[in-house]
Parts: C-alpha cells; structure tokens; sequence
C-alpha cells in the first residue's frame, strides 16, 4: 500500500494546539528563562518563539547572535547584553523594567542560559527582588548527549568545563575518581586532546568515553570508545579538532566505590611519607586491591605532588 505524505507545512500550521500557546497566561513583571537551539535553528519550541514575540525586550549573552536568531523567525525585540563580565550590572537594569510591568526574556548564544553559561546571577537577583521568574524549557547540550550515548546511568554529575591549567585540571579530576554517575564536561575544539588526554591519565583506560560533536548540526558526530583509544581517535582526523564537545565518562562501577575510596585515603596518606613501592604494598595489604594498579596510582599521586 501506498501513502501519500501530506506537506508537513500545511499541516504542521493547521493544527490547533498551535493555538494554545495564545491562549496560555503571561504574566507581566517576569522574566522568561528561555532555551534557544544548540545547532539546528529548528529545535525551538513554539512556547519560546511565542514569549520572544510578546516579551518588551531580551537579555542576551552577545546581541550579534540572538539578533540573528530572532531576524530568523521575523522578530525584532530591543536587546539587552547580559554576559560573564557584566551580569551584576545587567541584573540591576533588568530589575528595574521588571518593576516597572516590562516582560523580559533571558538568552544565551546556545542551550539553556545558567547552565555553563550565564544567566544564574541574574535569575539569582530578580529572585532576590521579589520578581517572577518563569523557565521555558529546551534545547540542552548536556542532556542531548547523554540521550544516544548508550551509557547505563541513572545519574549524571555535570562537570562543565574543566580548568585551562594542567595542575588544576589534574586536581579536579583526582576528586572526581570515584563518582559512579555519568560524568559530563564541556569542551572547546582546540583543547580536546588535552581534556582526553588528561582524562586517560586520570582514569582508568577501560572506562567507556562518548564523544558528542557539534551537537544538532550538519556535522554532527557522536563516538564511543574505550577511554585508552580516545587520544587516537581524536587524533585521526584533524576535523575532530573542530566544533564543540560534550564528552561524557563512565562512572566508576558502584560495587567498587566504597573500597576504592578507601584504598585512594589510605595511598594518599601513605604516600606522603614513604615511598611509592612501599606505599602502594602496604596499602594493598590492607585493603586487598591490587599492587600494580595502586603502585600506577601512586606514582600519579607522586608525580602530581611535585609539580
């Protein structure tokens, strides 16, 4: 049998619930958190495109990019700039249009603004002031990975971006050794290597890694490997080097947590004062966990220590 397929234009438009967003209420003296695409422009919900219609104006990380997302679907709003550097002066001039009855919208260039962007201390302020603030839920490059990336995890923890500098990279990693859920960090193209690299010499080379690439967009590409592969993979096609990444790690299976915290306690404190050798031995005599991967840990712990 054959079926012929009506225009998606035609009907997508026809139908009523489109209505609805009309119909719904919104209030003045708010300000709307609203989630923009990561990538394919088409991701916005109908709600988003409603209140950035309705809105007096719109707080942006950078108004060159939401200008071009509103020209994109015929809206033309004044714009306020909302970024990192000038958050807590954009917070006290929102607050005051807010008092004043306006309905402002809160941006940022891609996903949902608070989350490894800006936007927490001005939704932190309004709050403070006693004024409404209403989430328009959307598009999120965190939740968007781990979605088809296969991980078994009930839990995630959202790391975001890691640290620039080596030492404290390094720092950050150690603690996070024995998470059991996903973990989730956002990186830039020109430092991936280095963020794999530092999580391959963090962690164990079994781990799974996911790999999530320009998130939505024509380029997509999502990979999954075994943590040991991932330098190579990365380093395969200079391409990869392009794009932004979310890159997801395995947590530590559960069953293990427990003892391996422990072991790191007591490795830790041996190894401050005895050497690596004999540090990792007698902590494997007291915990039961193997020599070899604590003496490979220790030399870790030894190696950061003197940087």
């Amino acid at each position: 049998m054959t079926v012929q397929a009506t225009s998606p234009a035609t009907s997508i438009a026809t139908l009523p619930v489109l209505g609805e967003t009309a119909n719904q209420t919104y209030p003045i003296a708010t300000l709307y958190v609203v989630a923009t695409p990561i990538g394919n422009v088409t991701d916005i919900s109908l709600r988003a495109l409603h209140v950035l219609s309705l809105v007096d104006a719109v707080a942006c990380e950078d108004t060159r990019n939401t200008a071009q997302l509103m020209t994109r679907f015929g809206l033309h709003k004044p714009l306020i700039a909302a970024h990192q550097h000038n958050e807590r002066e954009a917070a006290e001039t929102l607050i005051a249009r807010l008092q004043a009855g306006e309905r402002i919208a809160l941006v940022s260039d891609a996903g949902t603004p608070a989350v490894s962007d800006p936007g927490a201390r001005i939704v932190d302020a309004v709050r403070a002031a006693g004024l409404r603030v209403v989430p328009l839920p959307g598009a999120s490059a965190a939740v968007t990975a781990i979605s088809a990336s296969g991980l078994l995890n009930d839990q995630f923890h959202f790391i975001g971006f890691l640290p620039s500098k080596a030492k404290q990279r390094e720092t950050m990693l150690q603690q996070l050794r024995n998470v059991t859920a996903t973990m989730v960090f956002y990186e830039a193209p020109h430092r991936i290597v280095e963020c794999a690299a530092a999580l391959a010499a963090a962690f164990e080379s079994t781990r799974q890694v996911v790999f999530a690439r320009e998130l939505t967009k024509l380029f997509e590409e999502i990979h999954r490997c075994p943590l040991s592969e991932a330098v190579a993979w990365l380093n395969a096609d200079a391409h990869r080097e392009k794009g932004e990444y979310v890159v997801l790690l395995e947590g530590v299976a559960e069953a293990e947590d427990a003892q391996d915290a422990e072991a790191e306690r007591i490795l830790a404190l041996l190894v401050a004062e005895l050497p690596v050798k004999q540090a990792a031995a007698l902590t494997a005599q007291i915990t039961g966990r193997k020599k070899n991967a604590l003496y490979e840990r220790a030399l870790q712990m030894k190696s950061g220590a003197s940087e």
